[in-house]
C-alpha cells in the first residue's frame, strides 16, 4: 500500500472515530420538551418517539405550562406518559444492566398502564377488568335522526370497515383496541366532490358483538379515571349506552353533526355532546371521589349489546377535533368504550 493510500485510510479512520464520539455525545444528551415536539412535528411514528423517550436521559419541563405546551404541540398520551415516567426515573442515564430500550420500556410500562381509565366488573367478592376498546369515527351524509336509520346506511358501515382496515394497515401503536383515523381514513369518495357545510360524525365499535358476555342483567361496575393524563376528572361521569348493531360490521355508539374537517381542528370549539344522539340507559352513578365511581343500571337490562362510556357532566363542554382524532386527553375520554353483551338467558 502506498503512503498516500495509508494517509487516506488513516484520515478516514480519524473522521469516523470523531463522528462516533460526537454521535455518542448526542445520544447521551438529555431529551427536552423541544426535542419531543420536534420529533412529533417531523412525523415520526408514536412508537419510535416513545422508545426514544424511554431509552434516553431526561430533562423535561413537566410543570403545568410545560405540559400544556406539549399538548398543544400534538404530543400524544402515550408519549406524555413516557415523559412522566422518564422524569420519575430521575435525570439519569439508565442504570447499569438496564440500559437496553426494552428494559427501559418495561420500567415505565406500569406507569403508562395505570394512567389509562379502567372499568371493573363486579363478580361476587371479586372483580375483573374489562378491556378498553376504541370507537372508530366515520362520516356520512345521513342525518342523525335515529340509531336505526344510521345502522341501515350502507355507506356508513362501509366507511367504518374502511376506517378499521386503514387503521390496521398503518400499524398504529396504541394501548387501545384501535385508533382514530385522520380525515382521509373515513371520508367517503362521494363526499369529496360534493362537499357540504356539515356532515354526520358517527362513533362505532368494530365487530358485530362483544366478546364479554354477561349472565346477569344487573351488572355492577367500578370505574377509575382519576389519573388519566390531560383531563379534569370532575368534567366526566360514567354511564351505560345501548349499542346498535349495523349490518354485521360494527356497533354504533352515537352520532352528531359537525362542520367538515372539524376533527382536524386543534381548537377546542366542537360541542360534540350538545346534540349527541345515543341510547343512554338509566343508571345509578355513585361518585366515590373525583374520577372514581360505582355504576349500575337502575333496572335489569334487556338482552343485547351495551357499553360503559365516559361522558361530560356539562352538555356544552367543547372538544378539540384533533384530540378526538388522536384519542388523547378529552378525546380519549369520549372515544373510550367498554363493551359487554347481556346474554339471552341472563338473570
Amino acid at each position: 500500500m502506498s503512503f498516500k493510500s495509508i494517509a487516506i485510510v488513516a484520515t478516514a479512520c480519524l473522521l469516523f472515530s470523531g463522528a462516533f464520539v460526537v454521535g455518542a455525545q448526542e445520544a447521551n444528551k438529555p431529551l427536552t420538551n423541544a426535542d419531543v415536539s420536534k420529533m412529533v412535528k417531523s412525523g415520526l411514528p408514536e412508537s419510535v418517539i416513545v422508545l426514544a423517550i424511554q431509552s434516553s436521559p431526561a430533562k423535561y419541563d413537566v410543570s403545568p405550562d410545560g405540559l400544556i405546551t406539549l399538548h398543544k404541540a400534538g404530543v400524544t398520551r402515550p408519549e406524555m406518559d413516557a415523559i412522566m415516567g422518564a422524569t420519575r426515573r430521575g435525570t439519569a442515564t439508565p442504570k447499569p444492566g438496564t440500559s437496553s430500550a426494552a428494559e427501559s420500556a418495561a420500567a415505565v410500562a406500569p406507569v403508562s398502564k395505570s394512567r389509562m381509565p379502567k372499568v371493573f366488573l363486579a363478580q361476587g367478592a371479586s372483580s375483573r377488568e374489562l378491556p378498553l376498546e376504541k370507537t372508530q369515527l366515520a362520516e356520512t351524509k345521513t342525518k342523525p335522526s335515529s340509531m336505526k336509520n344510521l345502522a341501515a346506511d350502507p355507506a356508513l358501515t362501509q366507511a367504518m370497515v374502511n376506517t378499521v382496515a386503514m387503521d390496521a394497515a398503518m400499524h398504529m401503536n396504541s394501548p387501545l383496541a384501535g385508533s382514530a383515523m385522520g380525515p382521509a381514513g373515513s371520508v367517503f369518495t362521494g363526499l369529496m366532490g360534493h362537499r357540504k357545510p356539515t356532515v354526520t360524525y358517527v362513533w362505532g365499535v368494530p365487530s358485530p358483538a362483544s366478546t364479554t358476555v354477561l349472565q346477569t342483567s344487573s351488572p355492577k361496575f367500578s370505574i377509575n379515571f382519576s389519573r388519566t393524563l390531560g383531563i379534569t376528572p370532575d368534567d366526566y361521569q360514567p354511564t351505560i349506552v345501548k349499542l346498535t348493531p349495523a349490518q354485521n360490521t360494527c356497533r354504533i355508539v352515537g352520532a352528531t353533526q359537525g362542520k367538515e374537517d372539524m376533527r382536524s381542528s386543534p381548537a377546542a370549539d366542537w360541542q360534540i355532546y350538545s346534540s349527541f344522539l345515543e341510547e343512554r340507559v338509566a343508571v345509578n352513578a355513585e361518585k366515590v371521589k373525583a374520577g372514581e365511581y360505582k355504576l349500575s343500571p337502575n333496572s335489569p337490562l334487556m338482552p343485547g349489546e351495551y357499553a360503559v362510556v365516559l361522558r361530560p357532566v356539562s352538555k356544552t363542554k367543547k372538544f378539540s377535533g384533533g384530540d378526538v382524532a388522536r384519542a388523547q386527553g378529552d378525546g380519549l375520554m369520549f372515544d373510550a368504550a367498554w363493551t359487554f353483551q347481556v346474554g339471552d338467558n341472563a338473570e
